[in-house]
């Protein structure tokens, strides 16, 4: 680790099919098996009617937008996401009502934003089937990226990505899922079957299981990063299984990071015994721009967390976060009124954990603790 630390960019959800990949250099095939939707066009003339024209055939940083300088800016050591699409051509739909795809050939939008990590242990990644996730995997490996959480059978699956950082520090990335995410139990990876890293529970034999495999790879010095996707899609609510879980994976298995995802919206940050506890991290980049319903949470709203942690021992040192707007489906800076909406709504939320948010300035928040 860098003598005065090292920072991780994190974020939520990154779903780039479907509307998303329609403006791409190579879009797919935009039909769709929803029940109301049936062209993946619709998503982007949806958004066109509430914020104006998108282009098409957008170069591939485009929909990083402002996101790109702000990482330059905080130079992160590791870049990690949950990509919640398959990046595939197939056509074997899994009839759950939505399907996520990217065609393979917009692959280089991941490397426009240098994502080093892409995390699959979602319920998204066999929107397409098993081709669908092989698809996937032998695209990422092809583009040069790192993923977690999903493999060609269990024990791919339940393996970590090791990121290297240009040093002797290690990032090491492991990745599971929960069906309360709805990712279906059929996903699960077996000793033979594709899939994702599918945790039967959250008991402590769980945590058992998980601390054995962090004690079989980790060397002096890496920063380990547990990357959940868990919980519905929308609410504030922690349930209390999934705190002690966070906490038992940093007490018991050594953790020093845990990047929960699958909200659509940010919900609490804790900062347990010098770790940061990320319990939804909300979505990225998303298609839902003119789709009504739940606007009280401000989905639009997303979250870029930027932890730099200590290079004596990886404990928290200071937690940074950048606020964008998902417009035109490209990540904006967002307003100085929506910064400081959000920054009173991850206050209030984070409070009861010991944590606050406060404004600092522009589109800038920052944890204290």
């Amino acid at each position: 680790m860098a003598s005065d630390g090292l920072t991780l960019f994190l974020c939520g959800d990154v779903m780039l099919g479907r509307g998303v990949d329609q403006i791409l250099p190579h879009p797919g095939d935009p039909v769709l098996h929803e029940p109301y939707v049936r062209s993946a066009l619709t998503y982007v003339e949806l958004a066109e009617a509430v914020s104006g024209p998108i282009p098409r055939a957008v170069p591939f940083d485009y929909v990083w937008g402002d996101a790109l300088e702000a990482l330059a800016r905080a130079d992160p050591a590791a870049r990690i996401i949950n990509l919640e699409t398959s990046i595939t051509d197939s056509t074997d739909f899994a009839p759950k009502g939505i399907n996520y795809k990217m065609h393979p050939a917009n692959v280089p939008v991941l490397g426009a934003a240098g994502i080093d990590c892409c995390v699959l242990a979602n319920n998204h990644v066999l929107d397409w089937g098993e081709a669908g996730l092989l698809d996937t995997l032998r695209t990422l490996e092809q583009a040069g990226i790192a993923l977690a959480g999903a493999g060609e059978n269990a024990d791919q699956a339940a393996a970590p990505a090791i990121l290297p950082t240009g040093g002797e520090t290690r990032v090491l990335v492991f990745a599971c899922g929960t069906t309360s995410s709805g990712i279906p139990r059929t996903w699960a990876a077996g000793p033979s079957r594709p899939g994702v890293n599918l945790l039967r529970d959250l008991s402590a034999e769980t945590i058992a299981g998980i601390a054995a495999r962090v004690h079989a790879v980790r060397r002096q010095g890496d920063v380990l990063v547990a990357s959940i996707h868990w919980g519905g899609n929308w609410g504030y609510e922690v349930p209390a299984e999934q705190i002690a879980f966070a906490h038992a994976l940093i007490d018991r298995a050594g953790f020093d990071v845990v990047h929960g995802h699958s909200s659509h919206h940010p919900k609490a940050i804790e900062v347990h015994r010098g770790r940061p506890i990320m319990y939804g991290c909300g979505d990225f980049l998303n298609d839902y721009e003119g789709i009504t319903g739940e606007e009280e949470y401000r989905g639009d709203l997303t979250v870029m967390y930027l932890p730099r942690l200590a290079a004596s021992d990886g404990a928290l040192v200071e937690f940074p976060l950048e606020v964008f707007q998902i417009r035109r489906f490209r990540l904006q800076r967002a307003s100085r009124a929506d910064t400081a909406w959000l920054q009173a709504t991850l206050d209030r939320e984070s409070r009861r954990f010991g944590a606050r948010v406060e404004l600092r300035e522009a589109n800038r928040l920052a944890v204290t603790w």
